[in-house]
This record gives structure tokens, C-alpha cells and sequence, in this order.
């Protein structure tokens, strides 16, 4: 039985998590971390210095403003990391890596099986189509979303850029007001209504155009993901894992 902490437990991506788990044999949930107020059937806590519990594996589904509580937790009781939240700052990226150092952390801006296979897939049309093609990365979002572009969006265009090399990343082309250049990579960010997330990448050649695009129906598709990880993190050596991991082992 894998045990739980969960960073965030009253949000809506909580929420979801508490679903699948429930759904489970072998996971539950012992404890949980919300700066709201809620009542669970199991102890949640406003702040991790209160946690009275050891548990086998965090997933945070919080606010990056959380972080370095979650980090000196984890250091100090020994516990692998599943971090799925997004919008941090670069010297936030930096803490989670040198983190990895100490224990597991599990780091993934998507969640998504099928956004993992859609990145692979990018990988692959980059290295045969980046030559005489254009890139664009397009993600859409509910209107209560805080960080643009998405980490999703972000993690799609960083492994493109692995492919291809040294590429421009252009975020608003109001602002730019020049002709595109062929070693950039346009990122679009739409805002609106429930949309779930919606991520296209667009390779835009002479007359022929082809296109990835990969739409999530539930927030239960990121929750599952999350579950999976926390299986499979569970007694693993210090290091930085992603989701390439876990499929590797499916």
C-alpha cells in the first residue's frame, strides 16, 4: 500500500486525485496539505510543519508559493516528490533539481499519457521536418488558468528544441512586429470558459501543413498520471524523474 500525502487536496485537481485513488488497491490517502479549510475523512493540515504523518510519496497539486515548505519536507522526512504544479520561476526550476540531488522528484509540467506521446511525436516530425517547415505551438486553457504559456506548452517546445537546436521563443507577435525567422518557435496562449487544456503543434511548410494536437476531456487524465507516478516513485533512489520514466516501465 502506497501512502499519500496530498499537496493541495482541496483544489480541484485534489479533488480528482481523491477520485482515482479511491478507485485503487494499492494507494491511499493519509494525509493531506490546503491553506483553505475543508474537512476529509483523512487529517488535513495548513501548513506542512504541522504534518504529523510519514508518507511514502507527495503529490503536489498546489501553488508554486508552497514549494520550499513541500522541498524541506520532503528532504527532511526522506520522501520522493510527484510535482505536478506549474508557472514557477526559474530559480524555483533550479531549487527542484538541486532537490533531486537529496531525494526522488518525480517533475512533469502534463500529467497526460497521451501528452507524453504527443511530445515524442514532436520529437520526431522536428527531426525530419524542421529544415523547410515552421513551427508553432498553440495551448488553450479555462479562463481561471494564472500562468501563460503552460508548462505543457513549455515542455513541448523544449523538447523541439532539443531536436532542432538553439531556438527563438516568441510569445506575443503584436509585440515582436517583425517577419518571422525560421529558428523560432511562436507559443500562443488562449484563456477561456472550461476548456480542460488543448495542445496543438503546428509544423507549417510550402503548401502542406502538418499538425499534433492532443485535448484533454478531464481533469481525471492528470490525476491517473499522478497515481501512476506515486507507484512507481515509491522506494526510488534520489534523482529527477518525468513521465518518460514511468512509460518506459508500463
Amino acid at each position: 500500500m502506497v501512502k499519500i500525502l496530498l499537496n493541495g487536496c482541496l483544489g480541484k485537481m485534489g479533488q480528482a486525485v481523491e477520485a482515482c485513488v479511491n478507485s485503487h488497491e494499492d494507494v491511499m490517502i493519509s494525509c493531506g496539505v490546503d491553506i483553505a479549510q475543508g474537512d476529509k475523512t483523512y487529517p488535513v493540515y495548513n501548513c506542512f510543519v504541522d504534518v504529523q504523518e510519514i508518507p511514502d510519496v507527495i503529490i503536489d497539486f498546489s501553488n508554486p508559493l508552497v514549494l520550499d515548505d513541500m522541498l524541506s519536507f520532503a528532504v527532511e522526512k526522506k520522501v520522493p516528490v510527484i510535482i505536478c504544479t506549474t508557472g514557477f520561476l526559474e530559480a524555483q526550476v533550479q531549487r527542484i533539481r538541486d532537490t533531486a540531488a537529496l531525494i526522488p522528484v518525480f517533475y512533469s509540467g502534463n500529467m497526460s499519457l497521451g501528452i507524453n506521446v504527443l511530445i515524442a511525436l514532436s520529437r520526431m516530425a522536428a527531426r525530419v521536418l524542421y529544415d523547410s517547415f515552421d513551427i508553432e505551438v498553440v495551448e488553450k486553457h479555462h479562463n481561471l488558468k494564472l500562468d501563460a504559456p503552460s508548462g505543457t506548452a513549455l515542455m513541448i517546445a523544449d523538447a523541439i528544441n532539443e531536436e532542432v537546436g538553439e531556438l527563438q521563443y516568441v510569445y506575443d507577435r503584436h509585440a515582436y512586429r517583425k517577419k518571422r525567422v525560421h529558428n523560432e518557435i511562436g507559443i500562443h496562449s488562449i484563456r477561456g470558459g472550461t476548456i480542460v487544456g488543448e495542445h496543438e503543434v503546428i509544423f507549417a511548410g510550402h503548401d502542406e501543413v502538418v499538425s499534433l494536437k492532443h485535448q484533454a476531456q478531464s481533469k481525471g487524465v492528470f490525476a491517473a498520471g499522478a497515481v501512476n507516478a506515486a507507484v512507481y516513485m515509491k522506494d526510488k533512489p534520489a534523482g529527477i524523474y518525468d513521465m518518460s520514466d514511468v512509460l518506459k516501465n508500463a
